[in-house]
């Protein structure tokens, strides 16, 4: 029975380069977008010349109340376009940054990323446990900002690092349906996340490509290899992991 993954935040960035390595491993994608249907359904036509099926859905992960809901529509999903009640592995990727100094961030800004980061994995993951088979695997995406301190992320930085925490306990609890998790923590990454700051900005991806031992900082596909990687049937008995893929930074 081919496997299938499901890709919060599927449509750009690190979910998108995700999505596509796991669909080179012949695993079938349900990916999620914000607002950006026209890039979501990019990457849904990509997949499917691959000779895989995909499909894309709508989901705010900032906003636990429309949970329930999509997991109503990912049961009708995956019994629609796949005949099953289940699916394989989820993957908690989206989410937006703030990248401010400590005594910048506002309220309002600390609150969102609290929403995103944190109640998002929580409550998502816990409302879709119903459909998540047993035996899955569940990868949640953290940063190597929790390991090295650098001005401007503290806000961030904290929430992932209580995404990790969260990480360690799911897999104590969900242990007895044979269910995974763990934490993939990308170091610094050329993608257009926080408006390309580390892609676009030549100052920074200089500064972070001499901390790091491989002496640059990461593509896309030095993560979306790596998740593909941690995901394989081989990988089963990794579990309760924070795996880096950082090239040595800051080491």
């Amino acid at each position: 029975m081919t496997k299938i993954a499901l890709i919060t935040g599927g449509s750009r960035g690190l979910g998108k380069n995700m999505a596509l390595h796991l669909a080179k491993k012949g695993r079938d994608i349900i990916l999620t977008y914000h607002s950006r249907k026209d890039e979501a359904e990019a990457v849904v036509e990509t997949i499917t010349s691959m000779g895989r099926r995909a499909v894309a859905m709508q989901l705010d992960v900032g906003n636990s109340e429309s949970f329930s809901q999509f997991a109503r529509q990912v049961s009708d999903t995956l019994n629609k376009h796949w005949g099953r009640k289940d699916f394989d592995y989820l993957i908690n990727n989206a989410g937006t940054g703030v990248f401010k100094d400590y005594l910048d961030i506002t309220e309002e800004e600390f609150g969102r990323m609290v929403n995103e980061h944190i109640k998002g994995p929580f409550f998502l993951s816990q409302t879709l446990l119903p459909v998540v088979k047993n035996g899955g695997r569940i990868l949640n995406v953290s940063s190597g900002l929790t390991r090295m301190a650098i001005p401007g992320f503290s806000a961030y930085a904290m929430m992932k690092a209580a995404l990790e925490t969260l990480s360690v306990y799911m897999a104590k609890e969900l242990g007895s349906r044979g269910i995974t998790v763990n934490t993939i923590a990308p170091g610094a990454i050329e993608t257009d996340f926080g408006g390309g700051y580390v892609r676009d900005t030549p100052e920074v991806n200089e500064q972070l490509a001499a901390m790091t031992a491989l002496g640059r900082v990461g593509l896309p596909d030095d993560v979306g290899g790596a998740v593909a990687a941690i995901l394989d049937d081989d990988a089963g008995w990794i579990n309760a992991q924070r795996i880096e893929v950082s090239g040595g930074q800051g080491i």
